[in-house]
């Protein structure tokens, strides 16, 4: 039992007076319990001061203490606030959670900065998170929320801890309101990992960026190639009937390569295949990158592929096709209305940041580094809505705005990743990144480009 929680001297002090007044222990207004333990000094512990209920008690206060605050916002705070509702859902439906810093790859375009340090995630986190997500529900039964681990590696942690960080969240999934994804590099997956990813019913994403010579610089800390250890790890997936998503780094050695990548992966048997082209961000942010036009060449070969392959999907050219096909029955409206994430990050220690998980663990005195809470101080529902306080996601705001006033592509686009905007512009507020013209403008220049040599 956490003895600096503030909330537990008054659970203790409930219990005393109502144990001296009844000769009894009062029931726990959030589980009912009354089995109270009694201390040697003679103090009573009650259960309802174990970290869930009293996580439940801190949001109830955090929630009455936002509604005083909102009755009291001056103008500006009120436009604000208005402002960040117009682009950005009240709830998640994606949060991010870091187990550990460490990875045991250390991938030369990686924008990690402490992934050679091993800062595990205690218990206690993901319990806060847990019970916030719980409270969440209550304002909306059938919502589910998908909690991804992801950064470092999370698999490092091994199998009996990384199942304590799952154990909070367990009531929540067998409810329908949380499932669980994982990004991993696969090298530590063998059956007992297999074992558990399927027991908690785990999305498992894959990281692998090709065959032997394009997945290079995926080394080990020795320098070795973890490749081998991938595909042995897929292997398992296999064996154990677990689906799993791949996704491609696509630096300059490949992106002339697209059939032959594509072939590669889709032999490996994914449900879905995901291309990152490689961008600036985090500490990854003086390497070569793929230009506009390599970018358009490699998106045009890749929807001659998906031509040809079309039982196997791409996922940037599914949501493209989701686009056009949503704009032709009809439904723009639909497609407008869809409001973005705040893409809640949660690190080690409980560290709340939002917008982009590469924001995770960079200094930047500007923006306070980010920081939108700690979960171990105040529920994720409250660090959410005061989500408009923050300078950088005002910044954010008001770049999306100009977005929509000045780019063609927005429609399909919906704004830049922010982080992006910060890592190559040095402002959330700016406008067209690389990320935008290799990975959102080129893809669509690609398809225009293939449909019009289609034309008779």
């Amino acid at each position: 039992m956490d003895r600096s929680d503030p909330l537990l001297p008054l659970a203790e002090a409930v219990a005393r007076a109502w144990g001296r007044a009844t000769g009894g222990t009062p029931p726990c207004s959030l589980c009912g319990d009354t089995g109270y333990l009694s201390a040697p000094d003679g103090a009573w512990k009650p259960l309802c001061a174990r970290p869930e209920c009293l996580a439940r008690r801190r949001i109830e206060a955090m929630r009455r203490k936002e509604t005083r605050s909102a009755m009291t916002l001056t103008a500006a705070e009120s436009d604000a606030r208005a402002e960040l509702a117009r682009w950005f859902a009240p709830r998640p439906s994606l949060v991010v959670m870091q187990p550990t810093t460490f990875c045991n790859a250390n991938c030369t375009y990686c924008y990690l900065p402490l992934r050679r340090k091993r800062l595990d995630m205690p218990v206690a986190v993901a319990s806060a998170v847990a019970a916030s997500l719980t409270d969440l529900d209550l304002d909306g039964p059938g919502f589910a929320t998908e909690v991804c681990w992801h950064g470092g590696e999370p698999l490092s942690l091994g199998p009996g801890a990384f199942e304590q960080l799952l154990l909070p969240f367990e009531k929540l999934r067998r409810a329908g309101a949380v499932r669980h994804s994982i990004q991993t590099n696969a090298t530590l997956i063998g059956e007992d990992w297999c074992d558990l990813l399927a027991r908690y019913g785990f999305t498992v994403g894959v990281s692998i960026d090709g065959p032997a010579d394009l997945n290079a610089e995926r080394v080990d800390w020795s320098g070795r190639a973890i490749f081998d250890r991938i595909i042995a790890g897929i292997e398992h997936l296999h064996n154990a009937r677990i689906g799993f998503s791949i996704i491609a780094v696509v630096g300059t050695a490949a992106i002339g390569r697209a059939a032959e990548l594509l072939d590669f992966l889709a032999a490996l048997g994914p449900d879905q295949i995901g291309i990152n082209i490689e961008e600036f961000e985090g500490i990854n942010t003086s390497r070569a990158q793929p230009s506009p036009a390599d970018a358009r060449r490699f998106w045009a070969a890749a929807i001659e592929w998906a031509q040809a392959h079309p039982q196997v999907e791409i996922r940037e050219l599914a949501r493209l096709g989701n686009y056009l096909r949503t704009i032709r029955a009809g439904e723009r409206a639909a497609w407008e209305a869809h409001r973005l994430d705040l893409l809640p990050t949660v690190s080690h220690h409980g560290d709340v940041v939002l917008l982009s998980p590469e924001l995770a663990g960079m200094h930047d005195e500007r923006y306070g580094d980010f920081l939108a809470g700690n979960v171990l101080e105040q529920p994720l529902g409250a660090i959410l809505a005061r989500a408009w306080q923050l300078p950088y996601v005002t910044e954010f705001t008001a770049g999306l705005t100009a977005c929509r006033a000045t780019c063609g592509f927005f429609d399909f686009c919906r704004g830049a990743q922010a982080g992006n905007r910060y890592f190559e512009n040095g402002s959330f507020a700016s406008t067209e990144t690389n990320f935008c013209r290799v990975s959102r403008q080129e893809l669509v220049n690609a398809l225009t480009d293939t449909t019009r040599k289609e034309e008779p």
